[in-house]
């Protein structure tokens, strides 16, 4: 039995450089780079050293934390670097990929002659738990605690969001494994959530459907799950992500861990924005070749709203399935607060005239066309934010660290992603998913 959910508060920021729904594969890059600053809450305790030959799927470092959580190389090859910066934190391990990516033998399972407890350790040794978040907090999944539900967002509305229907094409037996794996894991429901138009999740089994439609956020999951069963204190819920599940589903298929992803290269500044084939970890270089416009470009991998800036000599990170090129903006707007703005989006209808043509599509770039300043009372934040919070008053709280009212105004239910859109409107400039982040990794030091 499916839900129907539908979200009125939120902004779709439509802009020019939409993938072309064709793939082209990328010859294997010749370095790969891990971060561990892409698996929030886990601090890293390395296992190789620099020059230590690994396979696809060997464990490059595990959680401080938890020893059983590993984190794997994508590819086989030498360690050729192991980057630090201050106070020896180590920023990136760094594997020189051979010619031959040789894997890791895990083994075929079969979810369903599978304990909880089996497929818990088989997702430990393969380096596959990772791909497993939680709320509270946003971070990797702890082990010890039992989820209440898991959920799975299939509706992907984020700016330029790859085409969940083209790139899972095909892949309906891996995620129907590994939804048949992680379904034993929790003794609540698998809820996904899907729009109209994803077909690829028609077949899918195991699960609780839940149809979603309205502007982003509605693809994010923290939208869906306070409309589904929201988060009290003391609950926990567990997030996987579509294309981590096809990774999942073909390490039981296969016994093998294999990274490989199509990634959307979106974005005005690409020449041929398409989709391409990488393994996660892939140089960026690599990623883009003969395909980027250089002059005075950003690149994020990512999407715009909650993406991380990149150069082309970095990686793209462990998560993402697209790599964004907008022009970078660097240049001044003489009199730009005076004047009637027809070429940028806004909510307000203030000298802006983005709400007369809301099928047009724009080529933004990365101005925050005014500079940092205290936060304005507008009123404006609650038109794009659906959840039952009051954003304003949470950023303050996260701001000043009062752990009691972080606590009651819903600081249990929010992950970064879901203020990108209130930091995008914002006419105070203020960094609000940077806010959200310290609030979060505070509360789970001192409430977690």
């Amino acid at each position: 039995m499916s839900k129907d959910i539908r979200i009125t508060k939120g902004l779709d920021i439509k802009l020019v450089g939409e993938a072309k729904k064709s793939t082209t594969k990328t010859s294997l890059s010749s370095t790969y780079a891990i971060k561990p600053d892409d698996f929030h809450g886990i601090t890293p305790k390395l296992l190789v050293k620099e020059g230590a030959e690994v396979k696809a799927g060997q464990a490059l470092f595990y959680s401080k934390s938890d020893e059983r959580i590993l984190v794997p190389s994508p590819v086989s090859g030498k360690v050729v670097e192991i980057k630090r910066g201050a106070r020896r934190k180590v920023l990136a391990v760094k594997i020189a990929a051979n010619a031959k990516n040789e894997h890791t033998d895990f083994g075929v399972k079969k979810p369903s002659d599978m304990s909880a407890q089996e497929i818990k350790e088989h997702l430990f040794l393969s380096g596959c738990w990772p791909f497993i978040k939680q709320r509270p907090f946003d971070v990797v999944a702890n082990p010890n605690q039992t989820p209440k539900a898991i959920f799975i967002s299939g509706y992907a509305t984020a700016p330029l969001a790859a085409d969940l229907s083209y790139t899972l094409n095909g892949k309906e037996l891996e995620i129907n494994t590994a939804i048949e794996a992680i379904a034993k894991l929790t003794e609540g429901k698998v809820h996904l959530s899907v729009g109209k138009e994803e077909a690829i999740f028609n077949g899918i089994k195991n699960v609780e459907k839940h149809n979603v439609s309205g502007p982003h956020p509605a693809g994010n999951v923290s939208t869906q799950i306070a409309r589904i069963d929201p988060i009290n204190k003391g609950e926990v819920v567990w997030i996987v992500k579509p294309a981590d599940l096809v990774v999942m589903g073909e390490l039981f298929l296969t016994g093998r861990l294999n990274l490989t992803r199509t990634i959307a290269l979106t974005g005005s500044q690409f020449e041929n924005p398409q989709y391409v084939t990488a393994i996660s970890g892939a140089s960026i270089a690599d990623v883009v070749k003969n395909n980027l416009n250089n002059d005075n470009t950003r690149i994020i991998s990512g999407d715009v709203l909650t993406g991380n800036q990149v150069n082309e000599d970095g990686f793209l990170g462990y998560y993402d399935n697209q790599v964004t090129a907008i022009p970078e903006g660097d240049d001044y707007e003489f009199f730009g607060w005076n004047k009637p703005v027809f070429d940028k989006i806004s909510p307000s209808r203030a000298l802006t005239f983005s709400w007369l043509n809301p099928k047009k599509k724009y080529d933004l770039n990365t101005n925050t066309n005014g500079e940092h300043r205290a936060f304005v009372v507008t009123g404006s934040y609650e038109n794009v934010f659906p959840l039952d919070i009051y954003p304003m008053q949470l950023l303050k709280a996260f701001m000043y660290k009062d752990l009691d009212e972080m606590e009651a105004l819903g600081g249990y239910e929010v992950a970064p992603e879901d203020f990108a859109l209130t930091e995008f409107i914002c006419v105070s400039k203020q960094p609000h998913q940077k806010i959200i982040r310290e609030g979060l990794d505070l509360m789970r030091e001192e409430l977690g």
